[in-house]
């Protein structure tokens, strides 16, 4: 049905039903049909309405996300795959950064950077193009620092995780880290920074568990996740902003970042380990009683024409598509992408990107923060 501003006689509710359905791009355009239609896509109820619409009505898309200055970009790398009611494209957003949070939100992509001086923090809707910087926290500064100065650090930096207080609306974006691993002297420490008050703070307690380095939190139903040294997983409520040891991993064999990861995969909380030349997931059926059901175990040997022995990084599932292709990531931001048929155990290479990349599963929407 075509919605012009002289169909006569049809109800505005009617009509938002009908608006609920439509993808962005359209509603982007039909908000200059009239000051009706445009302050009914702007309102947030409508705005929750259609991107609960589009959750139900198709299958999530995944974002390859360029993290280099397009202006040095070799080549064309641009892709994009359909697998049933889902997509996977790439897209530049306004800003580049050198990382971009696994832990997504109503289609609020959070880029940061670690060393990178004077580059703020951003958080980008790619469906509206809507972008707002935010400023950057404490250890993001203790690195810069240690930048200017030409020294590094003892580990890695940690990963930045990016959600919602589902009880508020309020999106905050957490940094946890081993505090000890930085020349600090807590166990852990934690800080948030609420997009209401736009103000980073410290959350005090922090985590009595050690996490794992190398690894990104992610973002379920109200709670950022990250495993522990400890093979547990870690729930930090954005809410109540307290941390819980939910259960203990059901990893076989001793993990850490460059063996295990988390990820959500069809609207469930999973971890993969991977092990010599074997890798499996399993998913959480109910975080009470610390039950884990296996989703799939992957002989990288037979799975991969190009796999040689054992290397050492776990393959990062990134999303379920069309009910049965998982989508994985070669180890490094320019790692392969890679599809794994769960019926047939096999695996295809979708492709190899010529400039640094990362994946994040998605459902567009027409959120933004005020």
């Amino acid at each position: 049905m075509k919605l012009t501003r002289h169909e006569p006689g049809l109800p505005h509710d009617v009509v938002e039903l009908i608006l609920e359905r439509l993808p962005v791009k359209s509603l982007q355009s039909f908000k200059s049909v009239s000051k009706q239609w445009r302050s009914t896509i702007n309102s947030q109820s409508f705005k929750e309405r259609q991107s609960l619409c589009r959750r139900l009505s198709r299958g999530p898309d995944v974002l390859f996300v360029r993290l280099d200055d397009p202006c040095l970009v070799d080549g064309d790398d641009s892709q994009r795959c359909t697998f049933g009611s889902s997509s996977a494209y790439t897209v530049t957003l306004p800003k580049t950064a050198a990382s971009i949070c696994n832990s997504i939100c109503d289609g609020l992509v959070c880029l940061y950077d670690v060393y990178e001086p004077g580059k703020p923090n951003l958080l980008v809707n790619p469906a509206t193009g809507w972008h707002q910087s935010f400023p950057l926290s404490t250890i993001q500064h203790f690195f810069v620092d240690l930048w200017k100065k030409n020294q590094s650090a003892r580990t890695a930096p940690p990963e930045l995780g990016f959600g919602k207080d589902k009880l508020t609306g309020t999106y905050k974006a957490v940094w946890l880290y081993n505090s000890a691993e930085y020349g600090l002297g807590n166990v852990t420490t934690c800080e948030v920074f609420n997009f209401s008050t736009r103000a980073w703070r410290y959350v005090v307690p922090a985590s009595p568990c050690r996490i794992l380095t190398l690894q990104f939190p992610v973002h379920f139903d109200g709670s950022l996740y990250w495993l522990t040294t400890e093979g547990e997983v870690l729930s930090f409520d954005l809410h109540a902003e307290t941390f819980q040891v939910i259960t203990k991993a059901p990893f076989r064999h001793a993990a850490d970042g460059f063996t295990a990861t988390m990820c959500v995969l069809d609207n469930r909380l999973c971890v993969s380990q991977k092990h010599r030349t074997t890798q499996v997931i399993w998913w959480l059926d109910d975080s009470s009683s610390g039950t884990w059901n296996q989703l799939c175990s992957i002989d990288l040997t037979n799975a991969f024409s190009w796999f040689r022995g054992e290397t050492r990084f776990v393959l990062p599932p990134v999303a379920i598509l069309d009910k049965k292709k998982l989508l994985l990531r070669g180890p490094g931001t320019d790692g392969a992408a890679l599809i794994y048929d769960l019926d047939t155990k096999s695996c295809d290479v979708l492709f190899i990107p010529p400039n640094p990349l990362g994946s994040v599963t998605y459902f567009e929407s027409l959120f933004s923060v005020l």
